[in-house]
């Protein structure tokens, strides 16, 4: 079976290097153990948990954060993460709980809420950011039917390029001309 190796099992697949990872999984409180050799996930383990393990210095932002704060109608399965760290192993990570991408951002728009997820005030400008660094349009990813509630924080703009904060300034107005199309019309009965 592990006819390239010499000398046995690769480093990862050896017992001791697998005790002392689960160990330390069971310290942060990812895994918890249920018996001599059962490890399993915890009841009511969040993003928020799995996020704070994995890096400390990351925060949940863009789609993820808007739908946790009720500003877009769709719950994304990549929960973009900012962070300062550059990742060795992956800078994607399957859980559960959706694919955690992590995306290294100069400390000028990295900014580390409390809690670990992006403000809806921080969140739709991560969106744009990301989005267009991928060649993306934020409009396609998701319906902002909410986003036009948000007050935009002028103090964040100045940490992003200024085309970059002509696009939020315009979903955003996108997304208040329409709530107030649709909140001023009356339904009409057959």
């Amino acid at each position: 079976m592990y006819r390239h190796f010499k000398g046995g099992p690769p480093p990862v697949a050896r017992r001791e290097y697998l005790t002392a990872e689960l160990r330390r999984l069971v310290s942060k409180g990812v895994v918890a153990r249920y018996a001599p050799g059962k490890y399993g996930l915890p009841a009511g383990v969040t993003v928020k948990d799995l996020l704070m393990a994995i890096d400390s210095d990351a925060y949940v932002t863009a789609a993820a954060a808007l739908a946790r704060h009720g500003l877009v109608t769709q719950v994304p399965q990549l929960v973009e993460c900012f962070t300062r760290r550059r990742h060795n192993r992956s800078r994607e990570r399957h859980s559960p709980l959706g694919t955690l991408v992590f995306t290294c951002v100069a400390p000028a728009v990295h900014a580390h809420p409390e809690g670990g997820l992006a403000g809806p005030g921080r969140a739709p400008y991560d969106l744009v950011f990301i989005s267009r660094r991928h060649g993306l349009d934020p409009r396609s990813l998701c319906t902002f039917r909410h986003l036009g509630r948000v007050d935009l924080r002028e103090h964040l703009l100045a940490r992003y390029p200024r085309t970059l904060q002509d696009d939020v300034r315009r979903l955003v107005e996108t997304a208040r001309s329409i709530r107030q199309h649709f909140s001023g019309t009356k339904a009409v009965r057959p």
